[in-house]
């Protein structure tokens, strides 16, 4: 059996001298007669990244399926030439994919959660890998699965085979996924939107294992939304749009000087502390019907208030977790006060408790000056409309039998209700979208779509504050950006204060006045993002400053040498 540690010496400029180990010419894939794929080709060599890069719907997660076989029964697949290692796979049945799949190309899919067995060890999943490929008896994959996922950097490797993916976090389970995908030794590894969601640190060691993978020898074929990812791994690139390649070469020159209007918008679409004060989305700013009289007032009495927050939640045996720790802000009208941190630092927690849908164990916190988290729930409900919320998923907010408007409906105030058809009518165009989506269910809409109704809901009640709880982090970076720009216009317009929840720095730096970095339940330090960002005071931001990979920083990008 062979190895499939990461570690090896091998160099990969002398392993990419033998030859491509993928090779695809005219690539088209089609549902139900419709092509969606029109004809992209492309190879990669041993020991290098080719990087695919698009909006949604661009045809990119179809092509990467295509390569491992799992397009769909419904898909027709078509190529002149589609090699892996030198095998044809076209034409494949799927008793021919299990035996090609994972032994010559592994597949990692981005969400580990849902792509793993929720009833069963992750330890199991890789043995099940092992085993359909008849790697080893019994013992030896035990000892197998071990040692993959010591190579993929998790932890207490012999505990975490036994855990369920459950009880593992978002880049544990992540990595377990990739020790998967490497069990039987592929010589490519297909990897589509594996760092989505995952908060910074984290999306740093997933990728410096990508990077250990190609130092390896294996080829990485890396699909993705985020080009700051791609710029740190990537050495080709192919852009893609509506289904069809429109650009590629070398990750330098794609990246630094792009040919095609498309790829320049999506590279000018990515946030940071540069962007910031300027639109990232080439569309321009939506017509406000209305401003609010008391509009931004930076200088202000706070319209949200928080005093040495502390919540501690029960684990078993008796213990306690403290989740937020003597946590203390200010958050005044037309302001963003942005909050980052790991998953696990209390940002989330924090977020809930000045929604008052937990109760904290000590400490208060204000609304418009007036005792808020305090308050019984019955005295609390009709002051619920100063402050809104927009989550990650609104899809799993959303009754899905709703129309768009029955949801908006709803989020109508009793006092708005004479005129709630108006209310709908004026909210749908606020957000940039036309009445043709009321009588949608939120399954028909896109991503884009599904975040501006939970944004027109959230602004249904008229609000002061808004708490977005990673409310761009799934988005690719056209439409996140089109967001963004969209929350900056409601800002200016009606004065509203935002509480922005985020892993990415990237956001929080193009759209926060003020900073918190969370650690362990404590603000670690806080203050503008020009200065947490360029002289981080604290270690902790500072490594969270480090792990954030920037297009324009070639010091952080892993070449291949040529």
């Amino acid at each position: 059996m062979s190895s499939a540690t990461v570690t090896t010496s091998t160099n990969p400029a002398e392993v990419a001298a033998t030859g491509p180990t993928l090779v695809v010419e005219n690539l088209r894939v089609a549902f139900g007669g419709r092509e969606v794929v029109h004809g992209i080709s492309f190879s990669a060599t041993p020991g290098t990244c080719l990087a695919i890069v698009g909006e949604s719907g661009s045809g990119k997660s179809v092509s990467a399926r295509s390569l491992v076989g799992l397009a769909g029964p419904t898909a027709d697949v078509q190529a002149d030439t589609l090699t892996v290692s030198g095998l044809d796979v076209r034409g494949l049945g799927e008793r021919a994919w299990r035996r090609i799949r994972g032994a010559r190309i592994g597949f990692v899919l981005q969400d580990a959660l849902v792509s793993l067995d929720p009833v069963r060890p992750v330890g199991r999943e890789i043995d099940e890998a092992l085993r359909v490929h008849g790697l080893g008896s019994r013992a030896a994959r035990r000892q197998r699965v071990v040692e993959l996922l010591r190579n993929a950097a998790v932890p207490d490797p012999e505990l975490r085979a036994a855990q369920r993916p459950g009880e593992l976090s978002g880049g544990l389970r992540q990595r377990a996924l990739i020790a998967s995908a490497l069990a039987a030794d592929p010589d490519v590894v297909v990897a589509d939107e594996p760092t989505t969601a995952l908060d910074v640190t984290v999306q740093a060691q997933v990728l410096e294992l990508l990077a250990e993978l190609k130092r390896a020898g294996r080829t990485i074929v890396l699909i993705s939304h985020d080009l700051s990812v791609v710029a740190h791994l990537a050495d080709h690139v192919l852009v893609m749009a509506a289904g069809r390649v429109v650009e590629q070469g070398p990750a330098d020159e794609i990246l630094a000087a792009p040919r095609e209007p498309y790829t320049r918008a999506l590279i000018q679409a990515v946030p940071g502390a540069e962007t910031r004060g300027r639109r990232l989305s080439p569309a321009p700013p939506v017509p406000m019907s209305a401003r609010r009289a008391t509009a931004s007032d930076p200088d202000g009495p706070p319209v949200l208030a928080a005093r040495d927050l502390v919540k501690d939640f029960p684990l078993p045996g008796g213990s306690t977790l403290r989740a937020v720790d003597g946590v203390s802000f200010a958050l005044r009208a037309g302001t963003t006060l942005g909050v980052v941190g790991e998953s696990g630092s209390g940002k989330s927690t924090t977020a809930r408790l000045a929604l008052a849908l937990e109760t904290a164990d000590r400490g208060t916190v204000e609304l418009r000056g007036e005792p808020w988290s305090v308050l019984p729930e019955k005295h609390r409900r009709a002051r619920r409309g100063a402050i809104s919320v927009v989550s990650q998923d609104p899809l799993s907010s959303f009754d899905p039998r709703w129309s768009v408007e029955r949801i908006l409906l709803d989020a109508v105030p009793v006092a708005m209700r004479a005129e709630r058809h108006e209310r709908v009518t004026d909210l749908i165009a606020r957000v940039g979208l036309d009445d043709a989506v009321l009588p949608r269910r939120p399954l028909t809409l896109s991503g884009g779509q599904r975040q501006r109704v939970a944004i027109a809901r959230a602004l249904a009640p008229d609000p002061d504050v808004v708490v977005l709880d990673e409310a761009v982090s799934a988005l690719d970076v056209s439409v996140q950006a089109q967001i963004l720009d969209l929350l900056v216009d409601l800002q200016q317009a009606f004065g509203l204060a935002y509480l922005f929840i985020s892993h990415d720095l990237g956001v929080i730096s193009h759209l926060s006045d003020h900073v918190l970095v969370m650690k362990d339940g404590r603000v670690v330090e806080q203050g503008s993002p020009e200065q947490l960002f360029t002289a981080p005071a604290d270690p902790y931001t500072a490594r969270l400053v480090e792990s954030l990979r920037s297009l324009t920083d070639p010091a952080t990008v892993e070449r291949t040498p040529s």
